[in-house]
């Protein structure tokens, strides 16, 4: 056999396949809450006060079920997607000093910044550049949005803009920030998606819960951290042959034989079940994570498989658009991921190195060409969730590392901007047609209920019924910024 044909040895797929489907089980079992300290196991000998891992069930009633997070890599112009800046328009060309917002500059203002790479970006940029892109109040609620996002648009009546984000890391470490909520000089910390993964239960055990499609940039590819790897999500292709890795069987090895495997394993589970005299509930745990294997290996290349999907459906994602075929066929496989029961997919666009959104130069054709890439499939993904019926406990949030200066780096870029910037969320109990918060008359501070990113968190938890104090474990005091605010103001 040659080297390129070679299969995975048992031990290689078992670290990789099953593990992820022993991983899901565990997890649903509460073998892995389990497996935390419980109280009296403290490492530091404290008192925990009777702290339990969580059962799997929210702590209060939920809006939401389900969340796909979609994350443009680079960092996405706010004043030219969804908070449009006229005065930039008016002031082209001079410096923010010789403006009336020249205050914007107060180094007291600028004094969040926290620099983990310094190098020639994410700086300031004096010279106010104008707006690249039209734009125009959509809906009913009359949102202005850019007309680089016409199809997202045609559903400001459903969406929550917040206009008023900030952050601290002004280089791309600020990726991971946004999803952990910790800056990158403060260590490795679990992310949203693995939270929401370590407090609710499966609602299908033939899918991971939690789903990554796209490439992630090597800073941002681990999820769980100290709530361990069974808490990172699963990675997925949208490749019906080959969807996930040690997904296929060796060659040779037929459906017939690999139920033969299965059934023996339930039959000596059984056997072990009924010896009274013996307890193991990692042993049966692991014997179910092999059948739930092999319901996987069906279950994951089925969702990755569009042949049951109309004409009209793929139309709608853009699939028979060579610019956002890609990106349109990810959004699709997350629409049939989470109607099967996915908890939470994770979607990453345009990620690798900066990411595809970082515009320090010809910001014009880099945003117009990323748009093109991203808006017909956020758009159909939108009309499709609504149509089904799913969008009203789904909750989809559009977020971006930061934005862009007001400023032009190089005559016709933006640099790095983390002082004001936008995110939208829809459905899931989220009021549309919402414009929260403000940035200033050039985009440069949110001067008006400022959130940090934490806060879009807890605002998901919350609709999701689940209180992030409550899932804190002993020995991980999480800081009060850690947790965040829940932005009631977009709650329906």
């Amino acid at each position: 056999m040659s080297p390129s044909k070679q299969y995975p040895s048992r031990r290689q797929a078992l670290s990789g396949f099953a593990a992820v489907a022993a991983a899901a089980m565990l997890q649903r079992d509460g073998i892995i809450r389990g497996s935390q300290p419980g109280p009296s196991s403290r490492s530091d000998g404290g008192d925990l006060g009777g702290w339990r891992p969580p059962d799997g069930q929210p702590h209060f009633a939920p809006r939401a079920k389900r969340v796909i997070w979609l994350f443009m890599n680079g960092g996405v112009s706010h004043m030219e997607s969804f908070d449009p800046k006229p005065m930039l328009n008016k002031y082209a060309g001079k410096t923010i000093k010789e403006t009336p917002y020249a205050a914007a500059q107060d180094p007291a203002k600028l004094a969040l910044e926290r620099l983990a790479v310094p190098d020639a970006n994410g700086n300031q940029r004096n010279e106010l550049y104008p707006l690249q892109v039209g734009y125009r109040p959509h809906g009913e609620s009359g949102l202005e949005i850019s007309d680089w996002f016409p199809h997202i648009a045609a559903h400001a009546d459903d969406l929550a803009i917040v206009r008023s984000m900030w952050t601290t890391d002004s280089n791309h470490g600020a990726q991971t920030q946004f999803h952990s909520g910790r800056h990158m000089n403060d260590g490795s910390y679990p992310n949203l998606g693995a939270w929401v993964h370590y407090g609710l239960s499966s609602l299908n055990d033939e899918l991971p819960q939690y789903i990554s499609l796209g490439n992630r940039e090597y800073w941002n590819r681990r999820d769980g951290h100290y709530l361990g790897p069974a808490h990172d999500a699963v990675p997925v292709r949208v490749d019906p042959q080959n969807p996930l890795d040690f997904a296929q069987p060796a060659a040779g090895t037929s459906v017939a034989a690999r139920q033969i495997g299965i059934d023996l394993l339930h039959d000596l589970h059984q056997q072990r079940a009924a010896d009274a005299t013996v307890s193991d509930e990692g042993l049966a745990a692991r014997i179910a994570a092999y059948e739930l294997a092999f319901r996987m290996q069906r279950s994951v290349p089925e969702v990755m498989n569009f042949q049951d999907e109309t004409a009209a459906t793929r139309e709608m994602y853009g699939l028979d658009l060579p610019h956002c075929r890609d990106f349109g066929q990810q959004l699709l496989a997350t629409r049939r991921l989470i109607e099967r029961g996915v908890r939470f997919v994770q979607v990453q666009h345009g990620a690798g190195g900066a990411g595809a959104w970082d515009a320090h130069g010809g910001l014009k054709a880099n945003h117009t060409n990323n748009a093109l890439a991203v808006d017909q499939p956020i758009g159909g993904l939108l009309t499709d969730l609504k149509q089904r019926g799913l969008l009203e406990d789904t909750l989809v949030v559009f977020a971006t590392e930061f934005g862009r200066t007001p400023g032009s780096q190089g005559g016709d870029g933006r640099d790095h901007h983390i002082f004001g910037f936008s995110v939208w969320l829809a459905g899931g109990g989220i009021r549309g047609g919402v414009a929260h918060g403000a940035t200033d008359e050039i985009g440069f501070h949110a001067v008006e209920q400022r959130h940090y990113v934490t806060d879009i968190h807890a605002t998901i938890l919350h609709q999701l019924g689940l209180d992030s104090r409550r899932l804190e474990i002993p020995g991980r005091k999480r800081l009060e910024i850690d947790h965040g605010q829940v932005i009631r103001e977009i709650l329906g």
